[in-house]
């Protein structure tokens, strides 16, 4: 019984980082616009994902909080995602202008 209260909250974790790493993109992608525009949703899901792992890792790492989840954590998710997004807009343009 114990195992399969385990595994669903696994379960849920994972499906909260999903969903955070979507918002962080997406929140990441309106703040680096300008102006209100469609919100790529692969990018965002991408962006945010590795955002949320590298920069909430780092920060909560560099914060002292390890492996719990923290506002250090979740503030280092939305600056890595705006770093990622940030590198996606300039490697796009200079492809297009090259």
């Amino acid at each position: 019984m114990a195992y399969a209260s385990t595994v669903s909250s696994v379960g849920v974790v994972i499906i909260g980082v999903i969903l955070f790493g979507m918002i962080a993109g997406a929140a990441a992608q309106l703040l680096l616009g300008g102006k209100v525009r469609a919100i790529d949703w692969s990018l965002a899901f991408v962006a945010g994902l590795a955002g949320s792992f590298v920069g909430g890792l780092l920060f909560s790492l560099l914060k002292g909080n390890g492996f719990v989840l923290r506002p250090s954590g979740l503030i280092g998710s939305v600056i890595g995602a705006l770093l990622l997004t940030a590198g996606w807009y300039w490697f796009k343009k200079q492809r297009s202008v090259g």
